[in-house]
């Protein structure tokens, strides 16, 4: 075996992650920005002079295509090199193991985490067709799945590119189980042939089969002639509504597949929901399908007139978080999704803890909340006609004491940012989704919604003068001195340059806002903010990021209850209107400490146990008596 080097470029070489015909994949460390990275290394030396140059043209053309795709579902490229001796791209190092490695695991993956890996792997390939990226070797050793069951997607290209030079003559390019019939056939192959490799995989996760399998001959004749079986012939217990699903991804023909990752994502989420709906509860889920229910509106009118009639003789399914009610009075949820089998797998989650009312457009749920008061809306966010970013954005104007939840299965950095900057959207919510978590969140936002129902109206730019400090956590002083103009006379304007002088600012000053950059101080920053919303709900932040990861963002969304997100560089008059936004919601908090303790979030026990989460709640735990209600003088 070929000695590893101790350097390339100025990489330090730390170990081996795997090795090819041509070099091998190494664990290195960068030494100018002390992180760990991946290097994807060719031995010049290993090829003929005949064709080092078209190689290394091919090698440097992939580098670059897969160096602009930007996305926290692909492995992401940070530079390109050639010494003496190699040719090398480096790469983001991914701690975990491939869904290779996982599949050969005697534990089989559910349908939920069968939904979730599929939903990830093909976000990713939307964002990759839509920059005109194609993979073309879609397998499940080119998926990485994180330590905590999040993928990235690895090896754009450059495998097929290797061995279309370097396999002997009358080999398969590729890998037979998950070739589309054209690549077979070599004709044009375009970002179809990726998705129908995401139908084996998915075939493979929910049933533990590949849908041809045999040598590289029998599974071509099957795969140019031969329909596999449906997944439920092959596990039963599946339930038949993967069936028509896989088969249209697994079409002979081009033409008859999903069209973009964005249908199958659609359609594949949506039978995840209708099949853990039936697993988890067939007889809510049999009888929401039966019902021949009456007009929403009629409904609607029905239910107001006897609140607390049944309406099912069944005993209610597990209930994990206990549904609000407010003077014996039920919370209403509004579910708003262009696909039916959602809906009802949704009504029969709810139905017995609250007065649940579905629609299947935008429209028909502005019009129903034009008439009727609802304390919760849920939107699916890829809808016909109007977006659910745009719906919820009209229901605000229609209902503002209504809370709004987006439902999705994509990420759409933008439209997230937007939709939390123009207030519409309380928290996110992940196709397929996970009973317990939706439990709760549907529960905060009707406890929320109940006691903004007891507050009088608020414009959120009449802010007055506060008490309390506006804390600007950045590595640069530029905002602080424009926001300290602005708001002197409104409030005590503070500085930090890390977050360690944040937390000894915070020790000995009151403080109602922070406006942070999540790359100041370390990596600890976003962290510190999900666990300073856990101890003091009462203090908001508006991060200021050029976060390119929808991803990260949900997640501070969720786990933090980010009030803002501000694009760097900053617009200052945006700036100012985030700004008067956040200290006009502090004083409401003031007014109503019982809606603060309503933002109150719970982190996520996995992040809370790590050593470095604990020293840092000790820290923020240590900043004592400062809560709204609490008269202790800083």
């Amino acid at each position: 075996m070929a000695q590893s080097p101790s350097l390339i470029g100025r990489y330090q070489i730390l170990g081996v992650v795997g090795r090819g015909g041509m070099g091998a994949v190494y664990r290195a460390f960068d030494p100018g920005i002390k992180r760990h990275v991946a290097i994807k290394a060719i031995n010049k030396s290993m090829l003929d002079e005949a064709e080092l140059a078209h190689v290394m043209a091919r090698f440097r053309h992939e580098a670059q295509a897969v160096g602009r795709l930007t996305h926290p579902r692909i492995v992401a490229i940070y530079d390109y090199g050639e010494d003496g001796d190699h040719a090398y791209i480096v790469m983001e190092l991914v701690q975990g193991r491939s869904l290779y490695d996982h599949l050969a695991q005697p534990a089989a993956y559910d349908v939920r985490e069968s939904g979730e890996i599929i939903a990830q792997l093909l976000e990713a390939l939307g964002y990759c067709h839509a920059e005109g990226v194609i993979h073309r070797d879609i397998k499940p050793s080119n998926i990485l799945v994180n330590s905590d069951g999040r993928i990235k997607l690895s090896d754009f290209g450059i495998a097929h590119i290797e061995s279309s030079e370097l396999t002997k003559l009358g080999e398969v390019l590729g890998t037979p189980y998950y070739m589309a019939p054209e690549q077979f056939m070599g004709t044009e192959v375009d970002h179809l042939a990726d998705l129908y490799a995401v139908g084996v995989i998915a075939y493979e996760l929910l049933t533990g089969q590949k849908p041809f399998t045999g040598n590289t001959a029998n599974v071509m004749r099957q795969a140019l002639n031969e329909r596999p079986r449906n997944p439920s012939e092959v596990k039963p217990e599946l339930g038949t509504g993967f069936d028509a699903v896989l088969q249209k991804a697994l079409a002979k023909k081009r033409e008859e597949r999903y069209g973009s990752a964005r249908e199958f994502a659609e359609a594949f989420a949506a039978a995840v929901a209708a099949t853990l709906a039936r697993q988890t509860a067939p007889a809510a889920a049999a009888a929401a399908a039966a019902a021949t229910a009456p007009g929403i509106a009629r409904a609607a009118r029905l239910i107001h007139a006897a609140p607390q009639a049944p309406v099912a003789p069944e005993p209610p399914p597990p209930t994990l978080y206990p549904a609000p009610s407010r003077s014996g009075r039920k919370a209403r949820l509004l579910f708003v999704d262009d696909e039916e089998r959602i809906v009802n797998a949704l009504k029969s989650v709810f139905r017995h803890g609250y007065h649940v009312f579905a629609t299947t457009s935008g429209q028909q749920a502005l019009d129903f909340l034009k008439k009727f008061p609802v304390e919760v809306v849920v939107s699916d966010q890829r809808m016909p006609e109007m977006t659910g970013v745009e719906m919820l954005r009209q229901a605000k104007e229609l209902a503002p004491q209504t809370v709004r939840i987006l439902l999705t299965g994509y990420s759409d950095l933008a439209a997230i940012v937007g939709s939390i900057n123009d207030g519409e959207v309380f928290r996110f919510i992940s196709k397929p989704w996970d009973n317990a978590e939706i439990q709760r969140t549907i529960a905060e936002a009707a406890s929320i919604a109940f006691a903004l129902a007891e507050m009088p109206p608020r414009r959120d730019e009449a802010a007055a003068p506060v008490d309390e400090a506006l804390l600007v956590v950045d590595g640069n002083d530029n905002v602080f001195r424009a926001v300290r103009e602005v708001y002197a006379g409104t409030c005590k304007v503070l500085y930090a340059a890390t977050l360690e002088d944040a937390l000894a600012l915070m020790k000995s000053n009151r403080v109602a806002v922070i406006l942070a950059d999540i790359g100041a101080g370390h990596a600890d920053t976003t962290t510190m903010y999900k666990l300073l919303k856990q101890e003091h709900p009462e203090i908001l932040t508006i991060v200021m990021t050029t976060a390119s990861d929808s991803e990260e963002v949900i997640e501070l969304i969720n786990q933090a209850q980010i009030f803002r997100f501000l694009n760097k560089p900053v617009n200052l008059k945006i700036l100012q209107g985030h700004v008067q936004a956040a200290l006009a919601r502090y004083q409401a908090f003031k007014a109503q400490p019982a809606l603060a303790e309503q933002q109150k979030v719970r982190v996520p026990e996995r992040l809370a146990a790590s050593p470095e989460a604990q020293s840092l709640l000790e820290r923020i735990r240590a900043l004592g008596g400062r809560w709204l209600g609490s008269n202790e003088k800083s």
